[in-house]
């Protein structure tokens, strides 16, 4: 994922604004306005990083020098440096919360992500990861890039990415098969359609209506597995990519993963992520020459 830089600095400048307020009043107080320091951002547990990009342009942006250590996606260890900051001491101390929350989060959904990635390929699995559209208001490109950077899909990162049909769609329609056409007739040639499915009677009605996947929306492993018996049967496996989703956890992944599906989707690992632990320690200081 890519974004031209300034744009990514606004919005991060934008996370900073919120923070700060009318201004950090406790540095303002404590710290002298002549003294200029040197920092290390440490990671205090193991896990795949995220956000060493978005966290060097918001320093550079306030006019701080960075030293980066990792590159995003490395594994990190317990009490490894990820990068050294210099500059203004006030504007580092500033900083420092919007710039761990930032790292943090990412790295956490970045290790979530690979975690489970590397679970299914252990288990001889190449069903695609993927992660929902339940992300944190003002994140989501933060949140999907951390996907993208742990090996995960990133699935839509908009409503305009791709037409995907859900229950309150074909219910305003008035069937699956008439919102399906609607979509074919209007839609741009360049964009996929996905039907969600809440009935596994409704499974091989989906495969008919010629759409380009799939989804098995809160399926039981076993209805999965019978969904996809159904779709063999019918001659239609293959042919169309299958989402499981809703329901999926860390502990059921392979069970669903297992029964014949290209992908599986999970909301926990934007929606619910474990933060990775990592702070901030001020190493040197001095009066500004």
């Amino acid at each position: 994922m890519f974004l031209p830089r300034k744009i990514l600095e606004e919005k991060l400048r934008i996370m900073l604004a919120e923070d700060l307020g009318q201004g950090d009043i406790t540095t303002a107080l404590v710290v002298s306005e002549i003294s200029v320091a040197e920092a290390e951002v440490i990671a205090k547990e193991a896990g795949v990083v995220a956000g060493i990009e978005e966290a060097k342009i918001l320093l550079e942006s306030l006019q701080l020098k960075v030293k980066t250590l990792v590159a995003d996606g490395e594994g990190i260890k317990p009490k490894q440096i990820l990068m050294k900051i210099f500059g203004d001491t006030r504007t580092i101390l500033s900083a420092e919360r919007t710039l761990l929350n930032i790292m943090s989060r990412m790295s956490g959904i970045a290790t979530t992500t690979r975690k489970l990635k590397d679970r299914l390929l252990k288990a001889g699995l190449e069903t695609r990861v993927a992660c929902t559209r339940k992300t944190a208001p003002g994140l989501l490109y933060f949140d999907k890039k951390a996907v993208s950077i742990g090996g995960g899909d990133t699935h839509r990162l908009h409503l305009d990415d791709m037409i995907l049909i859900k229950d309150n769609h074909i219910v305003v329609a008035g069937s699956m098969e008439k919102a399906v056409k609607a979509a074919k007739e209007k839609a741009s040639f360049s964009k996929k359609i996905e039907v969600e499915v809440i009935n596994i009677n409704d499974v091989i009605t989906a495969a008919k209506t010629g759409v380009d996947i799939i989804m098995l929306d809160n399926f039981s492993p076993k209805q999965v597995e019978k969904a996809v018996k159904l779709l063999k049967k019918a001659g239609f496996y293959g042919k169309i990519l299958l989402e499981a989703s809703g329901g999926i956890t860390s502990e059921n992944i392979i069970a669903f993963a297992s029964r014949g599906v290209n992908i599986v989707s999970l909301g926990e690992i934007t929606a619910n992520p474990k933060p990775l632990d990592i702070s901030l320690e001020v190493t040197k200081t001095q009066k500004k020459t």
